[in-house]
């Protein structure tokens, strides 16, 4: 099967105060080089290298995604105000040349030329191995794999030394796109289980701090907190060759810093600015500005139901009704992101996701629940955010400590480092706090797979369970996978009206990607991970 033969089968399958001065980034650099060199400042920066390992953060996502290839990728098309978009629904190959799709199973052809950074050849082993990683260290990896029901070693074949068969365990719409996303990465094996040991038979320790792939960057210093150096992998073989050489991505925590970098044009690329500055920053039209919404993503408030008094519907209805949700997008937002509130009451469900709630705010109505609640004189708290993302999370956090005090629900303001966020998250023992999840995947039953389901993932925060849901979810997923849409359609307004019913997580907003650019910096992609994609960077 030729390239355009592939992208012709697969189309479609898925479908279904003052500052401190900003530091000198740059000393005795040779034009030269700074014209190769990318140069990122971000807030925070990864915690592990390896998509694999335990509590990897957001940030780390991007590394892996850049460093590791997988099987297949995505197309992309023009995506809102022309930002090229990832294509939900078109594949392309990555170190697969070909892909044929069966009834129960899809085999793929490996590119024979294909290497890892240290020159070994990629072979059908080493994917394999690779998949049967993922699904085998639990947490993240696995939950994610399973979200396409890949979940055991025996579905992936070595076929001969260049070509593997993945066996579906069942009829899913979600299979393919999900050896698409970043975790179903090829991984050096023999390079990786020559730093393993019978406790880390994974290798989890030796990727942890260096990446083993054939992607089109390699890591080549990592000072965790502070710096990641990628170098160019000049033998890629997974698509054209980038035209960025180096990128340089610093730690630079001070918002001011980080602005000061790229107005003065020592830094090519922020994102993850105070959304002010990047209005004000568009404004000036002395940079480039993007800004497109997360794929299938929220930021909530969220509430440990196993945890008194959130355990209470109507305690979780009361807090629903006192957050100050336009203050958030005045103040904290500055009007980049989209309302996930306010629906008008005669507003009809949706198949879709994500929608707003027919909350707004009303500390009277807050009130009267809490006292029917059994808490008429409220009772303290925490509420927790991530300091890796404090741009937005802390000044939120702020306004709704001020607003529950209204009701009398006294918050402790709990604010957790980035490279422990994740880590903290999962152990399900925080009452309050807000977060952001976008679903790599763009498809209603899969948010709701990973936040809602009683099979309690990771991001499942609130440790919400309902038999009701779980029915409504996996009826979605069966409905799909045969083009049952009338079936289909029920489960998922189904759900939403569940999950809006029983508020164990509280929508906010849709937020936005803001990107901020030299103005001789393009190529910019939207991805379903909302991270850097440098393979597609030019600058100019």
């Amino acid at each position: 099967m030729k390239r355009r033969d592939f992208l012709k089968s697969v189309s479609g399958l898925a479908a279904a105060g003052a500052l401190t001065p900003a530091p000198a980034i740059w000393s005795s650099a040779k034009a030269q080089a700074r014209s190769e060199t990318l140069l990122i400042v971000s807030e925070s920066g990864p915690n592990n290298l390896d998509i694999h390992g335990v509590g990897t953060n957001v940030p780390g996502y991007e590394v892996s995604w850049n460093c590791y290839d997988r099987l297949i990728s995505h197309e992309m098309k023009s995506g809102p105000g022309g930002v090229p978009y990832y294509d939900r629904d078109k594949f392309k190959p990555e170190l697969a040349e070909d892909m044929n799709v069966g009834d129960m199973s899809v085999t793929f052809k490996l590119k024979k030329n294909a290497k890892f950074h240290d020159g070994a050849p990629v072979t059908a082993k080493d994917v394999k191995w690779s998949l049967d990683r993922a699904v085998s260290v639990g947490g993240f990896p696995t939950f994610q794999m399973g979200a396409g029901s890949l979940t055991k070693t025996e579905q992936f074949v070595v076929v001969d030394d260049n070509t593997v068969r993945i066996d579906f365990a069942k009829k899913d719409r979600l299979t393919l796109p999900d050896l698409a996303v970043i975790v179903p990465c090829v991984v050096n094996s023999e390079l990786v289980k020559k730093n393993a040991s019978e406790k880390d038979p994974w290798g989890l320790e030796y990727t942890k701090q260096q990446t083993a792939g054939s992607g089109a960057y390699k890591v080549t210093k990592w000072t965790a907190g502070t710096e990641v150096v990628m170098e160019r992998n000049d033998e890629w073989t997974g698509g054209p060759l980038p035209k960025v050489k180096r990128v340089i991505w610093r730690m630079v925590p001070q918002a001011g810093n980080r602005r000061a970098l790229l107005e003065r044009g020592d830094a090519d690329i922020s994102y993850d600015l105070p959304n002010k500055d990047f209005v004000e920053l568009k404004d000036s039209g002395k940079l480039n500005i993007v800004s497109v919404p997360y794929s299938n993503g929220v930021q909530y408030i969220g509430m440990n139901v196993k945890i008194a008094p959130f355990d209470n519907p109507k305690v979780r209805e009361a807090v629903a009704c006192a957050i100050p949700y336009q203050k958030i997008m005045d103040a904290v937002l500055f009007g980049l992101a989209k309302p996930m509130f306010g629906a008008p009451a005669d507003k009809a469900t949706e198949v879709a996701w994500p929608q707003p709630t027919k909350y707004v705010t009303d500390i009277t109505k807050a009130k009267a629940l809490l006292a029917e609640a059994g808490h008429p004189n409220g009772f303290e708290t925490t509420l927790s955010f991530d300091l890796g993302f404090a741009g937005v999370n802390e000044p939120l956090c702020v306004l709704v400590q001020e607003s529950l005090a209204q009701i009398g629900i006294k918050t402790t303001i709990n604010k957790i480092p980035g490279a422990n966020w994740r880590t903290e998250l999962n152990k399900k023992v925080l009452p309050l706090y807000t977060n952001v999840f976008s679903g790599w995947l763009d498809y209603p039953e899969y948010f709701f797979i990973w936040c809602y389901d009683g099979k309690n993932s990771i991001f499942n925060t609130m440790s919400y369970q309902s038999k009701a849901m779980d029915e409504l979810i996996s009826g979605a997923v069966d409905a799909a996978a045969v083009g049952n849409t009338a079936k289909y359609e029920t489960d998922v307004k189904g759900f939403v009206d569940l999950a809006f019913k029983d508020i164990p997580r509280i929508p906010l907003y849709q937020p936005y990607v803001n990107v901020a650019m030299q103005k001789n910096v393009s190529g910019y992609q939207y991805w379903f991970h909302r991270r850097l994609d440098y393979r597609a960077l030019v600058k100019a």
